[in-house]
């Protein structure tokens, strides 16, 4: 594989379990706490695809979802979105705003590697 994964959550524990997940199943992991330095990390070294927290301090997930869609040499950044809100309108909202797809927490650990592989199979 050797796809690249940025995984963004403000949650430490979430983000040690979720780059364990991603490194096991062969991907390159990093990780940023905000929205912020999830920006930086995508500006720095472009990442294949962003596993994006919703509810986070200074840049929620929707901003950041919409910040890279409205960059186009980001265009190809696949966006999984990742939140404790299940409800539809939620999952409308980030869809409309660009994300590839959605997963609610609690989600099970071969439901989000199968989420993962099909996003980054299918080509933009």
């Amino acid at each position: 594989m050797g796809e690249k994964i940025l995984l963004v959550d403000d949650e430490p524990n979430i983000l040690l379990s979720l780059e364990f997940l991603m490194k096991r199943a062969g991907y390159e992991v990093s990780t940023a706490t905000n929205g912020e330095i999830a920006l930086e990390k995508v500006s720095q070294l472009p990442p294949d695809l962003i596993l994006l927290d919703i509810n986070m301090p200074i840049l929620n997930g929707y901003q950041v979802c919409e910040r890279i869609r409205e960059t186009p040499q980001w265009s190809h950044i696949k966006i999984i979105l990742l939140t404790a809100k299940g409800r539809d309108v939620e999952r409308q909202k980030g869809l409309a705003m660009g994300a590839d797809a959605y997963i609610s927490k609690p989600f099970s650990n071969q439901e989000l590697i199968e989420l993962v592989t099909a996003t980054l199979a299918v080509n933009t």
